[in-house]
């Protein structure tokens, strides 16, 4: 591909810290102090107490969900959105939870915020929220209304590192935030993600969750000590308290998030000036520009026809085959989770009808690959033949 979804995101002094890590005589490869270093980094970065390195952005949802099934085991509803990716949804339904959907606003792509406090009810947990692609899911009005009904924020940031609500990080307003590290994303651990919360709790809850559900795994004495108490009839450094997981990152991902993080702020920064330069440069009367901006830390450039076309769609694909541009179409996840197979059991036929604005997207909208290396000639290129198209 002339234009791929993302382009040399593992730089060569990356690799050289890994390989001079690998040529100790017994490098620690397991989880180890590079973990805990990039978590203690990363507290600083976003500006919360607690964080937990984990293998992936999916393990941060499903360790989340956990936690809240711990405070919830009686289940209940979650709020989530049809646009986004599948681990959202699906670790909602493994912990118990029942899925409500709510439609997205198109200037974010996140859930409407009116739609969401319409949607809660006496059985509502938590609202999870997909900030999609980097742009600012939340409202004042959502935060205000969440916290006076005590009901948690729960943010998926995994494509929108550095984004920010009113000057603060995307990821610090939650009771508990999700972050991937994935290769495409903004910052890389190959595979990786973080779970992120100011609730002393909930961050010794995945400590525990992450592995096995070891006691042990608790930093805070007066956890371990009580589960000591309790059960005297176990060997303390193998007390499992819940039925957990094994989501562990690695001392490869801990250096790589290391070297990776001072960059990430500069590179949010060349993201943002390369999708203002294409929302100028694209035509706005064929496509959408009036996406909301402030705050925004690109992910992608977002690619959504003005009105629905099928026809147009088609050549629009067409022509980014030939010029060699990367896409993927539905946006966040492929487009509107309601329309999937593992759904079908958990909704009525059809429901994915009552979300237009989701299903606008699922059929014409795209995204296209933004990263910083990507040059403004670049952009200029992508834009003009995106344009030709009619």
């Amino acid at each position: 591909m002339k234009f791929p979804l993302m382009r040399n995101n593992i730089a060569r002094e990356d690799l050289d810290a890994l390989i001079e890590h690998l040529k100790q005589d017994d490098p620690i490869l397991t989880n180890g102090p590079n973990v805990r270093a990039f978590e203690q980094e990363w507290n600083e970065w976003l500006g919360t107490k607690y964080s937990v390195l984990v293998n992936s952005g999916a393990s941060a949802n499903l360790l989340t969900m956990a936690i809240l099934k711990i405070r919830h085991p009686e289940g209940g509803e979650v709020i989530v959105p049809p646009l986004t990716w599948i681990s959202d949804v699906a670790s909602v339904i493994q912990n118990g939870f029942t899925p409500v959907f709510v439609d997205i606003d198109p200037t974010t792509l996140a859930m409407d915020a009116t739609k969401i406090i319409d949607a809660i009810t006496e059985r509502t947990r938590a609202v999870f929220l997909t900030h999609v692609q980097g742009f600012d899911g939340l409202t004042d009005e959502l935060i205000q209304h969440l916290e006076k009904a005590g009901i948690p924020l729960i943010e998926d940031v995994c494509e929108s590192h550095g984004a920010t609500h009113r000057g603060k990080k995307l990821g610090s307003f939650g009771w508990i935030s999700n972050f991937s590290f994935y290769y495409a994303h903004h910052m890389t651990t190959i595979e990786g993600g973080m779970i992120c919360t100011n609730d002393h709790a909930a961050y010794q809850a995945a400590r525990m969750l992450r592995s096995h559900g070891m006691v042990r795994e608790a930093n805070d004495p007066a956890i371990k000590e009580s589960y000591v108490a309790a059960h005297p009839d176990l060997n303390p450094d193998f007390i499992f308290a819940h039925a957990a997981y094994n989501v562990r990152n690695t001392e490869i991902g801990g250096i790589l998030g290391r070297r990776q993080l001072p960059r990430l702020d500069a590179n949010v920064e060349l993201r943002t000036a390369n999708f203002l330069r294409f929302l100028s440069r694209i035509n706005p009367e064929k496509f959408r520009t009036d996406f909301k901006t402030e705050g925004s830390s690109n992910y992608a450039f977002n690619l959504v026809l003005r009105q629905p076309d099928m026809d147009l769609a088609e050549r629009l694909m067409s022509a980014m085959r030939a010029a060699g541009i990367e896409f993927r179409r539905g946006s966040a996840g492929g487009g509107n989770q309601l329309r999937q197979p593992y759904l079908k059991s958990f909704v009525p036929a059809e429901h994915y009808k009552k979300f237009p604005q989701t299903d606008h997207i699922h059929f014409f909208g795209f995204y296209i690959g933004n990263f910083p290396d990507l040059r403004i000639d670049e952009v200029d290129e992508i834009c003009a033949i995106l344009n030709a198209v009619n």
